[in-house]
């Protein structure tokens, strides 16, 4: 090779490397060259193993991103499975678990002096009498269970007229009874559906007056009237006997409907604007709620002040939700101005998870088979969406109301919920979201005493 050649492509090697030219440089006499005690090689080969290049090539056009909309969960996990077999078979990695995609590097090629070769016990496992057209490690890799993809139903399979369901976000028309009995507020009338023989227990009606009635759900007679709010009761929750309602005069006014109206009222008394949210948890014992001042307020049965209170929301606070899976546990979403999913911990008094989900939150309920969270929203997107407890990592997202979705109720056995929006939509649907596979026959065993007694 040409000296005067040879010098030039070690210079440039030299400004590669170093960014610095060798020949700018002062020299001192008497000392040898940089470069005589390195040897270069005329050749480099680029490591392909562990390339991702549809995203790399993706990476080097101009004023184009790389875009993962399209691709459900089956599609990824297909695509993982067949790089590892092709890996196992012309680089010999012997890949037995398909692992979860990781961030490819940004260089399009990667140069390595030394070259990974299949080693001789992966050799050795393949059989030169096999019938297989895959090594033994690919036939691992392609035999391991898939877990099944969590699949969510995009459409209603049920859609009913709601003609005359308000528009008010502070107000919450739709409920579902535990004997399957749906009540849906219109105008100034109560209506009830049953899926199966249109009977019920007691159902209360809450009045723009302030008044709470109590209902025979099967004969449709009124039993009672209940008095003491001062303006629209606009929430009710159930505590067994027990009926606590929230009102816009901020104040919480609880009840048994064992005893007679005229007895005295537990009245709580902590919030500074219309009362919008109330829930009780699992175990019964505590007592959530939401206000238009942007606060979530948790009670006991003891005490007639708050336990707890929570100031982060930034929007009225009437969408709450406690887990049926672990009760300390409390979802609430703010309205228009906050826009956020918040996860809190009645026990450690903190916030455990956040979410901003970009349009005013409804209303939440929690699935009682799977660990995940179902929410409606308003201004701007309309949607019904689904997320996984407690990350608030977004499973579904469903489109098919006009307006907001301003009302939610899930069915007593847990696997379908009916949404509701007023305006221009005036619709009730009912999503199948969840399935029960837990089994319904009961354990039998020696230990359990109940099963002997008569």
């Amino acid at each position: 090779m040409n000296s005067d050649y040879e010098h030039r492509i070690i210079r440039q090697i030299h400004i590669q490397n170093n960014g610095s030219d060798p020949a700018s440089s002062p020299r001192q006499t008497g000392t040898s060259s940089p470069f005589s005690s390195r040897t270069f090689g005329d050749r480099f080969i680029p490591t392909r193993a562990g390339a991702n290049w549809d995203i790399s090539f993706h990476w080097n056009k101009e004023n184009e991103k790389v875009t993962h909309s399209d691709a459900s969960p089956g599609n990824v996990k297909d695509g993982l499975t067949y790089t590892a077999l092709l890996k196992n078979e012309l680089l010999g990695a012997g890949i037995e678990n398909v692992q979860e995609p990781q961030t490819p590097k940004r260089s399009l090629f990667s140069y390595s002096p030394h070259t990974k070769r299949p080693s001789l016990e992966t050799c050795a496992n393949i059989s030169p009498y096999s019938l297989s057209t895959v090594s033994n490690t690919s036939h691992t890799l392609l035999g391991a269970p898939r877990r099944p993809t969590r699949k969510v139903s995009e459409s209603p399979f049920k859609v009913l007229d709601a003609s005359g369901l308000q528009d008010d976000f502070y107000l919450n028309l739709v409920d579902w009874s535990s004997l399957n009995v749906l009540g849906v507020g219109l105008g100034s009338c109560v209506y009830m559906w049953s899926a199966y023989t249109s009977q019920g227990d007691l159902m209360a009606v809450g009045t723009h007056r302030g008044y709470v009635q109590i209902w025979d759900a099967a004969t449709g007679k009124k039993i009672c009237v209940w008095k003491g709010h001062r303006n629209r009761v606009g929430v009710l929750a159930w505590n067994s006997d027990q009926l606590s309602s929230g009102s816009c005069d901020c104040t919480i006014l609880q009840r048994d409907t064992r005893t007679s109206p005229l007895q005295s009222v537990r009245r709580l008394k902590a919030h500074k604007r219309e009362v919008c949210g109330l829930k009780w948890n699992s175990d019964r014992k505590l007592l959530a709620s939401g206000d238009n001042d942007n606060k979530l307020l948790v009670w006991n049965q003891d005490s007639p002040m708050p336990l707890q209170t929570f100031k982060e929301h930034q929007g009225a606070v009437k969408a709450i939700a406690w887990s049926p899976h672990q009760r300390s546990l409390l979802a609430s979403g703010g309205g228009s101005a906050d826009c956020s999913i918040r996860i809190w911990s009645s026990l450690q008094l903190e916030p455990v998870q956040r979410v901003d989900t970009g349009s005013q939150v409804c209303n939440l309920v929690w699935s009682k088979h799977t660990n995940e969270l179902v929410s409606t929203h308003g201004y701007a997107d309309n949607k019904v969406m689904v997320w996984k407890c407690p990350s608030l990592t977004q499973v579904a997202s469903l489109t098919h109301h006009s307006d907001r979705v301003l009302h939610l109720a899930m069915s007593p056995d847990g696997e379908v919920i009916v949404t509701g929006a007023g305006g221009k939509d005036e619709t009730l649907c009912f999503w199948k979201l969840f399935s029960n596979t837990r089994s319904t026959k009961d354990l039998v065993s020696n230990l359990n005493l109940f099963t002997r007694m008569r």
